[in-house]
């Protein structure tokens, strides 16, 4: 099988705080909100309106966003879930 290339447009490094209000601005312009912890993935529609819950699903328990994040088009992916990288990454 041969490697997918990833064209990085930005990267943010760890040491950058991103906190809740960064959260919902990454958010606008997304139509769907894709949070992985582990086996539990949580999907969120926030095309039209970013529900309380989905900001909290990208905030870790220091209040802090949760890695990695990735926007693909129009969906944002917090955390991680193989089965949903490899749907996205191939």
């Amino acid at each position: 099988m041969e490697a997918s290339e990833i064209d990085i447009k930005e990267k943010v490094p760890a040491s950058k705080k991103l906190q809740a209000a960064d959260a919902e601005k990454l958010l606008e312009g997304a139509s769907k909100l894709i949070a992985m912890k582990g086996k539990k993935v949580t999907e969120f529609s926030v095309a039209k309106s970013v529900p309380e819950e989905a900001i909290a699903a990208t905030l870790g328990p220091t209040g802090n966003m949760r890695a990695p994040t990735a926007r693909i088009g129009k969906t944002i992916l917090v955390g991680f879930n193989e089965d949903v990288f490899t749907k996205f990454f191939g």
